[in-house]
């Protein structure tokens, strides 16, 4: 019997939960700024469930388990959506989702599924952004956020710089394109995109993101396009309706998803058609540990009855549709001690504290360092030396301290303090009003600072220099053969191979590869000198729009920003690049040491422009040519060059260790080559 005392506990304990979910919606879903882990969000959400379901007089209509996601931000037109976008009921675990299947059953009148003649669809889980696209007569005309579920944010300007959203869908021969078609799908951000843009940000003295999924969302929701088209978001459409004229939905799940692959909409390829519920949870063991191999975040299955029509029978709660349900992984979190808080200097001067922890297992990987973020954050969490801690990998990247265990605290413990002087060169520490980040202003002479901007020049994005990573870096400071990235270009064979463990041959592959890095590409150039807030994506656009690093130089931030894609943050940055004495003095120091600082558009414009109209996306590492030698060829014949597979993708040029894009080519029938035939094709064209 329930007392009196009993049920006020329940009221309180309800009352209590409500307010913290409220709370933590909106920082996930409309500030893009989630301050607890998915795992415990959802700790919190079912303990809010069972209250409601033992004391149902409790239960109110206005509870977030009777709501999806949070009421939509005052930034964007309002949409309000034609069919609800529900959230998905979670299975933790392989009990709970053979009690979904025994409701289904129920549900129906049936004792086994054989007798319903149940079958499965299982998909990954996508931890992204849900959107709803709308197309009348075949044409993009509105994307909308999920929002609270019933209204969405006009969104579609943003939507509209996503690659792999076709503005127009044709339909598949002998079928017509619905009068009106909406089709939802999942906007994500891939992990090297994640990766990236995080680093830019926290150079930058900006918060990075918490994971994939809020810099998603937090890219798909800028007032600026441009900044979103800078993002390198992608899309997984996953279901469609149909009204109107022609109007033909398909009468299962898995013919919807061939449906939209027909349509042209990027579909993931790793999904499967089960019949059984023994099949299910064989899927979601095969990609347990799978899911860490793909470049973008997955942190669960979502299973779905595949017949449509068992759909309408078996209806939705208020939050959840019945007839699908998401099984969630574990969530990837470990405990272990903080051994020491040590400061990391980055090539702009932002000092990041990182936190050196015993050695721990952590999503197939042994993890020793974790970000601490700023000072901020060590303030918030109170992390100390000698504290355990949970940490996690944000994005199943970048581990990361989520919390201490106070409980675990030793006796005697003190506060960290942040330290005011450079630990790599003693120079006064400044944080700038506007900023997050503590920053060594001594930019030319720090020591970090330098080894960082050599990283960087060498990196893949940059002049791409392999053999020249950070331990040789290292060394080549130590024993003063270089200062800067010019002085790589001034090295001989003799000199490095006087370094330890440094043979004749190394140093003669190291002298090559520098070599040949004199030549590359513009934009590679315009990457690799570091100027704040221009990444790859926007050192493109600078090259193609002045041809030389002298124009571009001599350029106002008004000209930069006539560029589509350019705001005034990259234009400011770029003139004060420029402006600087050391760094015009850095760039004298690369053209006399012959590095090519021109765009090579004389010799593309001699060449006849045989791949017009054709293009090709690259997968892997060739062989014989670097990535950006075989695109320049292609360019250079007038072909284009774009990062991710779609149907209008003319030839997949396949390499070693290829990614996903292998998986996509081949389901969408795309041509696959590798570099001997790319050859062949630009010599026999």
């Amino acid at each position: 019997m329930v007392t009196v005392k009993d049920r006020e506990t329940a009221r309180r304990r309800i009352d209590e939960l409500r307010r913290q979910i409220e709370h933590h919606n909106f920082c996930y879903y409309v500030l893009d700024r989630p301050e607890i882990s998915d795992a415990e969000y959802d700790r919190l959400f079912r303990e809010l469930q069972k209250l409601e379901l033992d004391y149902p007089d409790l239960a109110t209509p206005d509870s977030p388990t009777q709501k999806v996601g949070a009421p939509p931000s005052t930034e964007f037109k309002e949409v309000r959506h034609r069919i609800p976008l529900m959230s998905l009921s979670n299975a933790m675990s392989f009990e709970e989702l053979d009690r979904w299947e025994d409701r289904v059953l129920k549900a129906l009148g049936a004792e086994s599924a054989q007798e319903a003649g149940l079958a499965y669809v299982c998909e990954l889980k996508i931890d992204g952004l849900s959107v709803a696209l709308t197309y009348s007569e075949g044409k993009f005309t509105q994307g909308a956020t999920r929002g609270d579920g019933d209204t969405g944010e006009d969104v579609t300007l943003n939507l509209k710089t996503i690659k792999d959203l076709p503005l127009t869908v044709k339909a598949p021969e002998g079928t017509t394109v619905p009068g009106l078609l909406e089709v939802r799908g999942e906007v994500y951000m891939p992990l090297s995109s994640f990766r990236a843009l995080n680093a830019e940000l926290i150079e930058d003295g900006q918060p990075g993101f918490a994971n994939p999924r809020n810099a998603a969302a937090g890219s798909l929701r800028q007032k600026d396009p441009r900044i979103t088209r800078q993002r390198n978001l992608s899309l997984w459409a996953y279901f469609a309706y149909c009204s109107g004229p022609h109007a033909h939905e398909p009468a299962s799940h898995w013919q919807t998803l061939e449906y939209l692959r027909g349509l042209g909409f990027p579909v993931n390829p790793h999904r499967r058609l089960v019949g059984s519920l023994d099949e299910v949870k064989r899927f979601c063991r095969e990609w347990a540990d799978r899911r860490h191999q793909l470049d973008y975040q997955t942190d669960g299955i979502v299973v779905k009855l595949d017949n449509r029509r068992l759909w309408q029978e078996l209806g939705a709660t208020a939050h959840s549709p019945r007839w699908a349900i998401a099984f969630k992984y574990p969530p990837e979190e470990a405990e272990t001690v903080v051994e020491a808080i040590e400061l990391d200097v980055g090539r702009t001067g932002a000092v990041t504290p990182v936190a050196r922890l015993q050695p721990v297992k952590l999503a197939g990987t042994t993890v020793k360092r974790a970000s601490l973020h700023n000072a901020d954050q060590i303030k918030r969490l109170d992390v100390r030396v000698g504290d355990t801690v949970v940490v996690r990998k944000a994005g199943e990247i970048i581990p990361e301290v989520l919390s201490v265990k106070l409980e675990k605290r030793r006796p005697g413990s003190k506060p960290f303090v942040y330290p005011e002087h450079c630990p790599a060169c003693g120079s006064k520490l400044e944080r700038l009003p506007a900023e997050v980040v503590v920053r060594c202003v001594n930019t030319f002479g720090c020591p970090s600072q330098r080894q960082r901007r050599i990283e960087h020049w060498v990196g893949r994005d940059a002049m791409n220099i392999e053999g020249v990573g950070e331990v040789l870096i290292k060394q080549l400071l130590d024993a003063g053969m270089v200062d800067d990235p010019a002085d790589l270009y001034n090295l001989s064979e003799s000199q490095l191979a006087s370094l330890p463990r440094m043979g004749t041959k190394s140093a003669q592959n190291v002298a090559r590869e520098i070599e040949r890095s004199r030549t590359r590409p513009l934009a590679n150039i315009i990457s690799a000198l570091g100027i704040r807030h221009v990444g790859s994506s926007a050192a493109e656009l600078l090259a193609d729009r002045f041809g030389s690093l002298e124009a571009l130089m001599a350029a106002e931030p008004e000209e930069i920003e006539e560029i589509e894609g350019i705001g005034p943050a990259i234009s400011a940055s770029v003139r004060a690049f420029f402006d600087g004495k050391e760094n015009r003095r850095f760039i004298d120091k690369l053209k006399a040491a012959g590095v090519r600082m021109t765009a090579d558009r004389g010799a593309a414009g001699r060449l006849p422009q045989t791949l017009a109209g054709r293009t090709f996306v690259f997968t892997g590492e060739l062989p014989g040519l670097e990535r950006s030698q075989a695109e320049t060829l292609v360019k250079a014949r007038g072909g284009k060059i774009t990062s991710s597979v779609s149907k209008k993708t003319d030839y997949l040029v396949l390499g070693r260790n290829p990614g996903s894009k292998l998986a996509r080519a081949q389901e969408l029938g795309i041509k696959v080559i590798d570099e001997a035939q790319l050859l062949a094709l630009l010599e026999s064209e």
